[in-house]
């Protein structure tokens, strides 16, 4: 049991060796000997470098920022607990009551994890993107390449910057703009039930002043369908054209969503799907 007043790489520490790789999402080597992740694991996966992990380990490095602390937390797992636990550590307050969580189970990254095979990313209530496999890396491309801001879906659709600029053409079954008020009305009951929660004001009020597509979205005042299920045309750069179906899970008592694509069984879209698996798959890191 680790001590409270145990400094932040400690903690760290303590916690990269008690986490077995299969519940990360690795294959582990026959023969190893380190009980837990490898501190080169641990960098890869929470997508910061090797050498300030180890540095922060062995407390070379300070004041670690709320992205990098979240990262780390998301990949070791952690709960509610020692999150706050290690983000205390850092001398950072604890992600708060009335904003949006980015907090991702240990039982829905197992699960996911064990699902390598299907394209997974974990957003959250404002369609942020915290959690992917290396499956959605070769579909989507790698989310890590990302300014963390630029991680959000409605950025991707509405923005003028770096997620809007990469995000591969993808086509709705129920037409863009369906797609598009669905992820709005998602927001506007994300905004009702998050007021105080800063980076989704900001997030909103950027979309507002880049894109008036967003902007006539957010100001009607009809009732519009939240995002769950859709089929979905996206064109790879490598594959070309794939006709997936979209699933949106959600997550019970987290406020996640699961987003899942799949293709029907001998289809040629399927074929096109196992290409990118053989030709596209890399360890795949978690989201600062």
């Amino acid at each position: 049991m680790v001590s409270s007043r145990s400094p932040f790489g400690a903690l760290l520490r303590a916690w990269r060796d008690r986490l077995s790789p299969a519940d990360a999402g690795l294959t582990a080597a026959a023969g190893r000997r380190a009980p837990g992740l490898r501190r080169e694991e641990l960098a890869q996966l929470s997508g910061i470098s090797v050498d300030y992990v180890l540095r922060l380990e062995q407390s070379r490095a300070k004041n670690p920022s709320e992205q990098v602390v979240g990262a780390l937390a998301r990949t070791l797992q952690l709960t509610r607990a020692e999150r706050d636990q290690l983000y205390r550590s850092a001398g950072l307050l604890p992600p708060q009551d009335g904003t949006v969580s980015t907090h991702v189970p240990a039982s829905i990254q197992r699960l996911a994890a064990r699902l390598g095979d299907v394209p997974i990313g974990v957003f959250t209530a404002d369609w942020t993107l915290v959690w992917w496999n290396t499956t959605w890396c070769a579909l989507h491309g790698d989310p890590a390449l990302l300014p963390t801001a630029e991680r959000n879906l409605a950025r991707a659709l509405f923005g003028n910057g770096a997620a809007h600029a990469t995000m591969h053409p993808m086509q709705s079954e129920r037409g863009q703009d369906a797609f598009e008020t669905s992820i709005v009305a998602d927001l506007k009951d994300a905004a009702i039930r998050y007021p105080a929660d800063v980076h989704l004001h900001r997030l909103v009020q950027d979309l507002r002043t880049e894109s008036n597509a967003f902007a006539q979205h957010w100001s009607t005042q009809t009732a519009a369908t939240q995002h769950t299920t859709d089929r979905k045309t996206i064109r790879h750069p490598e594959v070309g054209d794939i006709l997936l179906d979209c699933d949106v899970l959600i997550v019970p008592g987290a406020d996640l969503r699961l987003v899942t694509y799949t293709a029907a069984a001998k289809s040629s879209d399927a074929g096109k799907l196992d290409l990118l698996r053989v030709t596209g798959t890399r360890i795949a890191p978690a989201l600062p």
